[in-house]
């Protein structure tokens, strides 16, 4: 049960297909959220790699291109497309039926083309700074980002219904009074992932992030009726600009000197 689970959030957050042919029962699916702030460390590890080595060879500038292309891939673009979706629904229409529709239309539309533009924009300029950091810092930046913004989608399928009869976010909400222990793994995991790395203010910054999730998940509950896989992805994606701002601009301050974990 506990492989599968983390098989399915492997398979369902990144491009790996560690899955294959396997067929996930929908508990398996659902219970695969414990994993999500793992499968963020897991992330984290490989961008840190991919900085290191990239390091070597290109400047800053080509290197948080490289990261942030690498990001891109590593999630298949899930997280991005969800956000475009979400920019098109909301921005587009005002009824919950229309945002509905909109949401679910494969078509882009132009409020999509600007978010996605905007999004992508500020990510590659907080990763061009963060090339510039000392490796101790990079270190804390990257292993903490993408864990944190992993758990924010896990707030948001604990805590806010769903609001389609179907869809890819729909086996995440049967039989949701067990999933709690699910959540509780997950939130165990990224509390011990931001307390070894920043300790503190690590948590400051996980229980800032949370807020803003749940902030999210109210906001679009009180306009949809509940939320879409689209959310999830798009909540993703904002939490980990949030996390970068967040890291980015506090790091030089000092406020994680004592707590880093300098292993380079």
């Amino acid at each position: 049960m506990l492989f599968r689970s983390f098989v399915s959030a492997a398979t369902f957050l990144t491009s790996v297909p560690l899955g294959g042919s396997v067929a996930l029962k929908t508990n398996e699916i659902s219970y695969s959220r414990a994993f999500y702030p793992l499968i963020g460390l897991l992330i984290g590890l490989l961008l840190l790699v991919l900085e290191k080595v990239a390091g070597f060879f290109v400047p800053d500038l080509v290197n948080a291109g490289i990261l942030l292309f690498s990001l891109l891939i590593i999630t298949r673009g899930l997280h991005l497309d969800g956000f475009m979706d979400v920019c098109d629904g909301m921005f587009g229409a005002y009824t919950k039926e229309r945002r509905l529709e909109i949401m679910r239309d494969p078509h882009v539309g132009s409020f999509a083309v600007v978010g996605c533009i905007c999004l992508l924009i500020l990510k590659f300029t907080l990763l061009v700074s963060l090339c510039g950091m000392p490796q101790s810092d990079k270190l804390c930046v990257l292993l903490i980002f993408p864990v944190v913004s992993r758990w924010a989608m896990v707030i948001l399928l604990q805590c806010f219904p769903y609001v389609r009869s179907e869809g890819l976010g729909a086996p995440f909400h049967l039989e949701k009074t067990k999933t709690w222990l699910a959540s509780g793994f997950a939130f165990l995991t990224v509390a011990l992932v931001v307390m070894i790395l920043a300790s503190w203010s690590g948590v400051v910054l996980m229980i800032s992030m949370a807020g803003l999730a749940l902030l999210i998940g109210w906001y679009v509950t009180r306009v949809l009726g509940g939320l879409t896989g689209d959310v999830y992805g798009a909540t993703n994606e904002i939490i980990e600009v949030m996390g970068l701002i967040f890291l980015v601009a506090l790091i030089p301050f000092g406020l994680f000197e004592q707590f880093k974990l300098v292993i380079w």
